[in-house]
């Protein structure tokens, strides 16, 4: 029975990151997230409280799949270390972020919420520092050239690449997005 309970509070997550991407956070109703994901009215609400505990629950689901798959982490461990290896790891981080175009706009949508509920701020503002805070780990245990400052100015630099990859994506062709992430890393990580 909980099993069945946490797919669908998945289910009603990833339904409400579609309705933040598509509707805005003001289009997050518990009626939308019941349509979306497809189930009885009053579903959601069984779930989740209020519409703070759905945005903070957002925010995690995010992070939640966003993780690499296996192969992923199999070819980060099996690889050379690196500012090729670099490179492709935060070509890799890219494409995975922009491949899951609606999650990363729920996510901008979040971010812009944040500034008006104090609880939600504070959620996502733990969950992104501890992100960044198991990318400098990982980046340290790796032995991957740089050191914490160059994690964090990839990341800062990263984000906005992908924002405008996401916003405006007649911007950069794919080739200059290419080409920015490996002169990112070669400017920030030092040999």
């Amino acid at each position: 029975m909980v099993r069945r309970n946490d797919e669908r509070r998945a289910a009603l997550l990833d339904a409400a990151i579609e309705v933040l991407a598509q509707e805005g956070a003001r289009g997050l109703t518990f009626r939308a997230v019941d349509t979306g994901a497809g189930v009885p009215k009053g579903t959601a609400s069984n779930y989740f409280a209020n519409r703070d505990e759905l945005f903070t629950q957002v925010g995690e689901r995010f992070y939640e799949r966003l993780q690499p798959d296996e192969a992923a982490m199999a070819r980060m461990r099996d690889a050379p270390r690196d500012r090729d290896t670099y490179v492709t790891l935060m070509r890799e981080l890219v494409g995975r972020v922009s491949a899951f175009r609606t999650g990363y706009l729920a996510l901008l949508e979040l971010r812009l919420e944040a500034t008006r509920r104090p609880r939600l701020r504070e959620v996502l503002t733990a969950r992104v520092r501890a992100d960044a805070d198991a990318n400098v780990a990982y980046h340290e245990a790796s032995g991957l050239p740089g050191d914490a400052t160059a994690v964090r100015l990839l990341m800062l630099t990263l984000n906005w690449l992908i924002l405008e990859q996401l916003t405006l994506p007649d911007l950069f062709s794919e080739d200059e997005r290419e080409r920015l992430v490996q002169a990112a890393v070669e400017r920030i990580v030092l040999p």
